[in-house]
């Protein structure tokens, strides 16, 4: 195998596969990245592969001979990533599988193994398949990737569930104490093929590991050549393909649980506030905030028309900040939330100017919605106050 491409375009297409490769791999040849050199359509793959998450990009290079290795992905990424601008050669001297990387700056050599012993990345033969919006779904993700749990015991609300219907997209993540919705609108993309909506499948929905969706957010940043991304899933496996970037991810197992049963049909009281406002008392309060602390109370005055947020911290000090606010409520006065939970679904809501605040009582749910634009929903749950 004989190759050379650009620093810029093996750098970035390596730091991005890299991140399907296992810390600690249970196979020697998973803790590698495979290089597939095609000479006839002049392109360079790679590939990493955790055996759950995997993930491969093609870039153009100039093949002189095809071929595949794996090459230790730490050391190969630290050594690209510190080489300067201008074209890299690659050669692993006739399949010995000790490849030669030679740059403007010097020569290095690196030892591999073999590409055959590479495991093959999962594959969907007759699944179901959709393409869709890649920045209505980049959107989805970022109002809900947050909210996603981190406890493994858990497992399936350690994902984003996605259903996908004729008139648009649902995202939903929940970890037990709040709960992000976004929907967004199935538009096609100028210029773009029509969007297949899915005609022949009623409802279709899926539930995608936070890790896995976290690569796709990546993947979509960077591929400036496709606003289409095509999912693909069967029973075990979920697949997106962008431009020439693929991700492969075993789907999360179990029900998900019926959340839009944990809305609350009305609401008794509202507040409308600034967003943007809101958002930077709250982080400047929550400095004093800490683990053993992280309460932050919010007392609402509907006679002057004003909200003020405070938090006392004994063994740190205390601060009180008050903001104008559009108030339609004489209960509850108090009402106290954890602050990380409350700083988090802020910065998830879009820069749109005002957001609604629905509640009942200082101890039901607490839903947060954008006014205008943005259709998220932010469901958060009141710390009890104690006398």
């Amino acid at each position: 195998m004989k190759l050379t491409c650009t620093q810029s375009d093996l750098s970035s297409n390596l730091s991005l596969v890299s991140r399907a490769v296992p810390s600690r791999p249970n196979h020697p040849v998973l803790a590698n990245v495979l290089l597939t050199a095609d000479q006839e359509n002049q392109r360079l793959e790679l590939t990493g592969f955790d055996l759950s998450l995997g993930i491969r990009s093609s870039f153009s290079a100039i093949v002189e001979s095809g071929g595949s290795l794996t090459l230790p992905a730490k050391l190969f990424n630290d050594i690209v990533s510190r080489l300067p601008d201008g074209n890299i050669t690659i050669d692993d001297h006739e399949g010995d599988a000790i490849a030669t990387v030679t740059s403007t700056s010097g020569r290095y050599q690196v030892r591999g193994m073999g590409g055959e012993e590479y495991p093959e990345l999962p594959n969907v033969e007759d699944g179901k398949f959709v393409k869709l919006p890649a920045e209505a779904f980049i959107n989805g993700l970022r109002g809900t990737l947050f909210a996603t749990s981190s406890d493994d015991a858990k497992q399936v609300l350690t994902g984003v569930y996605l259903k996908v219907q004729s008139d648009g997209l649902e995202f939903a993540a929940t970890d037990g104490h709040r709960l992000a919705i976004v929907q967004t609108e199935s538009v096609t993309p100028e210029g773009e093929e029509e969007v297949e909506a899915v005609a022949e499948i009623e409802e279709l929905e899926v539930t995608i590991p936070a890790k896995a969706l976290r690569e796709v957010e990546r993947m979509i940043g960077m591929c400036q050549s496709s606003s289409l991304l095509a999912l693909r899933f069967d029973e075990c496996q979920v697949i997106f393909e962008l431009g020439e970037q693929r991700l492969t991810s075993r789907k999360l197992e179990g029900q998900y649980p019926t959340y839009r049963q944990l809305l609350p049909n009305n609401f008794t009281n509202q507040i409308n506030v600034d967003r943007k406002q809101f958002l930077g008392a709250v982080e400047r309060i929550a400095v004093l905030t800490n683990q053993k602390n992280n309460i932050l109370k919010c007392t609402i005055d509907s006679i002057n028309q004003e909200i003020s947020l405070s938090v006392d911290a004994k063994d740190l000090g205390s601060g009180r900040e008050s903001m104008a606010a559009q108030i339609s409520t004489d209960e509850p006065k108090e009402i106290a939330f954890n602050v990380k939970y409350l700083i988090e679904g802020l910065k998830a809501i879009p820069s749109v100017s005002e957001i609604s605040i629905q509640l009942n009582t200082a101890t039901t749910p607490v839903v947060l919605n954008p006014l205008s634009g943005f259709k998220m929903t932010y469901l958060i749950m009141p710390v009890q106050l104690r006398n």
